[in-house]
């Protein structure tokens, strides 16, 4: 039988979107070992799969980019927080390789020293994208600020100003990682998505046309759809009671600063014809109040199960709600608070699956006009649902993992 290690780093959203293709290799007979967040044993031995946790020294070192104001300056701190964990990610999978001596290492993207590591192994190896992948091309935009697809030569000219901008933001990140990467034997990086191209297959969690068409992709890039697994649950008895339409109004479950979606949403949405779910996750529920009758407020409901029963998705832009919501046929309004997160809103509203409103603009008038723009785009919606169901998912990734290593 053969072992595989899938390595993630230190968040359920990056967990959860494996969860999948870890189940389906499984099936098929491997021994799947899989290390993650010690808080998650439970979660992945229900599966029938190993659990083995990370560094607790690793989970000491969480991503604080919310805390900077911009994307530069957030591109920085996460892509600190990535150097940090590098040498302690190293040292883990060491570890755990030397212990479980697996046949195929699958790595997070945002874990630089494993994939260093898996690199260094001189075997085949497979990286795994849950999020959008930030590859220059001529037909999409610089990456960071959420920017339409270029339409001119000025859209162009602004993209190469832009993505300069960020290359030198985060330079000093990547002379970091290219020295331990020079420790570890394998090749350094001219430039940040040049890691990209290192693994011999990269499992993306999206498709097009939500992912914006290319005329190239490097060929060991496979877009897959997204990850849907969630751990069992099921709707609570009180949904089925609540008036249509259903507004789901999700946040981060990793700390960031987005309660303002939720104090809006409230304000601006608790008196209009239907309901709201809200589900606070890194916040603390108690902050909010609910004023209607009609109004659910907890920290964790499981979207998997309620989402048949949702008509549109207020959120955050985390790829996992939102493509969620969009597998689902459910269109959703995105008010983007960091990370990669306008890159997802502006996919959502180039794709008329849902709407975008910027964080600074967001006050209880926007916010109901969003509401509407993004509910007449229910189409849309489904079109996405379509295309990510024809993408192959799990089934596919593993087919294409078995061509490394017949």
């Amino acid at each position: 039988m053969k072992r595989i290690l899938i390595y993630t780093s230190p968040a359920r959203g990056h967990l959860y979107p494996m969860m999948d293709i870890a189940l389906e290799l499984k099936s098929r007979g491997y021994d799947v070992h899989v290390q993650t967040l010690a808080a998650e044993h439970d979660t992945v031995a229900a599966e029938g799969i190993h659990h083995i946790p990370i560094s607790p020294e690793i989970e000491a070192l969480p991503l604080e980019d919310y805390r900077e104001r911009g994307p530069m300056a957030q591109f920085t701190s996460a892509f600190g927080t990535w150097l940090q964990r590098a040498p302690l990610e190293i040292e883990d999978l060491r570890a755990s390789h030397a212990r479980i001596r697996p046949d195929l290492l699958i790595v997070d993207v945002n874990t630089w020293g494993a994939a260093a590591f898996a690199e260094a192994q001189g075997k085949p190896w497979v990286m795994f994208m849950p999020y959008i992948l930030p590859i220059a091309s001529p037909d999409t935009p610089a990456f960071g600020p959420g920017f339409a697809p270029p339409a001119n030569a000025l859209h162009r000219l602004r993209d190469r100003v832009v993505d300069g901008l960020v290359r030198r933001a985060v330079r000093g990140q990547l002379d970091g990682l290219n020295t331990i990467r020079a420790e570890m034997g394998v090749p350094t990086f001219t430039k940040q998505e040049d890691m990209y191209g290192r693994p011999d297959l990269l499992l993306y969690r999206t498709a097009e046309p939500f992912d914006y068409p290319r005329t190239h992709w490097p060929e060991n890039i496979l877009a897959i759809g997204p990850g849907l697994w969630a751990p069992p649950a099921g709707a609570p008895d009180w949904i089925d009671a609540l008036p249509s339409p259903r507004i789901l109004v999700s946040v981060s479950t990793e700390k960031q600063d987005d309660g303002a979606i939720i104090e809006t949403a409230l304000r601006a949405l608790a008196d209009e014809k239907g309901s709201l779910i809200v589900t606070t996750a890194a916040l603390d529920p108690a902050q909010f109040t609910a004023s209607h009758e009609n109004v659910r407020i907890t920290r964790f409901l499981s979207h998997a199960a309620i989402m048949d029963n949702i008509d549109l998705v207020v959120t955050h832009g985390g790829m996992g709600g939102t493509q969620r919501a969009l597998a689902a046929g459910v269109p959703v309004c995105v008010i983007p608070c960091g990370r990669d997160q306008s890159e997802t809103a502006r996919r959502v509203d180039v794709s008329a699956s849902g709407s975008m409103l910027p964080l600074g603009k967001l006050n209880e008038e926007n916010l109901r006009a969003a509401v509407q723009q993004a509910m007449a785009r229910k189409d849309g919606a489904e079109r996405i649902a379509r295309a990510f169901a024809e993408a192959g998912g799990a089934v596919r990734a593993v087919e294409a993992i078995e061509q490394l290593s017949p």
